[in-house]
């Protein structure tokens, strides 16, 4: 006897069974954001510019790092950090602002659902559009790095499907915790633990370098994304890999499935 509607969506959220039309969100957003590119484009220059400060001045200062055996330069050991940082940002600015003010102020999920559409849709198109805003960051950033000679190895490519997976984690996440926001004063808290989270996942220092705090760094899921690129780009694979893509796809799927249920809460009840 197959189990009951009601046993599988103790799991899964009943709304994920009624996601059809996605991708008119996707639409909807590109639409409008074509008209003022610069709010797309403005989260990539922050990590760019700590790129190219860090190799006109700190490069020179502290020289070699070593990481898994091999000594890279310190602009090298950096950019895959802030690639991932840049991924990061791009998710985070278009799953959480962006999202409230569509929820509370403009009221435009309250329209789309009179429509064919259902919460599943606005959830995973949503989420989708803040993705594909990290990816846009992201792919522009390997150029980057391409053109001023810091891509270490062919396997860099897969950066850009490491960083699509921090988006998609990172958008989950902000989303699910947009739902629970009231006011814009609750936005302060962003940056709070976004900062932290820039500075401290290995983006600028080798986690041998945290001492005893080490531990405390792998709670943060911008540090196995910033391993995920960095092993990328530097072309060395290990085991470590599945644990640093377990971690990004288990925040994916928790923060997707809360944000599944609250968007149905918040629109339907």
């Amino acid at each position: 006897m197959s189990p009951g509607p009601s046993l599988t969506t103790r799991v899964v959220p009943a709304v994920v069974f009624d996601i059809r039309r996605p991708q008119r969100m996707v639409e909807r957003s590109w639409m409008v954001t074509r008209r003022h590119p610069m709010i797309v484009f403005s989260g990539f220059f922050e990590p760019l510019f700590y790129l190219l400060s860090i190799r006109v001045g700190l490069n020179s200062l502290i020289g070699e790092i070593e990481v898994n055996g091999v000594l890279v330069s310190y602009d090298r050991f950096v950019a895959p950090g802030l690639m991932a940082a840049s991924a990061m940002n791009g998710a985070v600015y278009d799953s959480t602002m962006n999202i409230f003010f569509k929820l509370r102020h403009s009221k435009l999920y309250d329209a789309v659902l009179s429509t064919p559409m259902s919460a599943g849709d606005v959830a995973v198109g949503e989420i989708t559009w803040a993705v594909l805003r990290g990816a846009l960051y992201s792919t522009a950033f390997l150029v980057t790095m391409l053109v001023l000679g810091m891509v270490d190895s062919a396997w860099s490519i897969l950066a850009i499907p490491a960083c699509v997976l921090i988006g998609f984690a990172f958008a989950s996440i902000g989303m699910a915790c947009t739902t629970y926001m009231r006011t814009w004063t609750d936005f302060e808290y962003i940056p709070s633990v976004t900062l932290p989270l820039f500075l401290f996942s290995t983006t600028f220092y080798p986690i041998s370098q945290y001492g005893d705090w080490a531990w405390a760094v792998q709670f943060s899921p911008l540090y196995h994304g910033v391993e995920l690129v960095r092993a990328a780009n530097l072309g060395q694979w290990d085991n470590s890999i599945f644990g640093h893509l377990a971690v990004l796809i288990g925040l994916t799927v928790v923060g997707g499935s809360i944000a599944a249920r609250r968007i149905e809460r918040l629109l339907l009840t």
